[in-house]
């Protein structure tokens, strides 16, 4: 499983790429991106991700709040059984590679594969 910005080019061992944001990364077109899979409702909700603005500070908190939202999330079993049974990138337009939601979704996601 990797984590990849959506605006770095696609690699042959990206396997399947899912973007996991709830918006298309701005100016970046389809043919680009190369997704194949828009999974928008395993994104953090609007107004968690207004609240966070990607802000370091605020990550210890971010990440717990968008771990509660996933846990109730009816989108979340089935990228689980995409990621046990192939090899997944989680795309994501945020700058910061450290702190966004993918990274909290590959954390999820290895947790519960490991736990299977």
């Amino acid at each position: 499983m990797r984590l990849k910005r959506a605006y770095v080019a696609p690699a042959d061992e990206d396997g399947q790429r899912i973007l996991v944001d709830r918006l298309w990364p701005r100016g970046l077109s389809k043919d680009a991106a190369r997704i194949d899979l828009w999974l928008k409702d395993v994104a953090p909700s609007s107004g968690l991700r207004k609240w966070f603005g990607h802000d370091p500070d605020k990550w210890p908190e971010f990440s717990q709040r968008y771990r509660a939202e996933l846990k109730d999330n009816p989108a979340l079993p089935a990228l689980l059984e995409i990621a046990q049974h192939a090899d997944i990138t989680l795309v994501y337009a945020a700058k910061d590679e450290r702190h966004n939601q993918a990274v909290v979704l590959k954390d999820l996601l290895e947790q519960a594969i490991a736990q299977a």
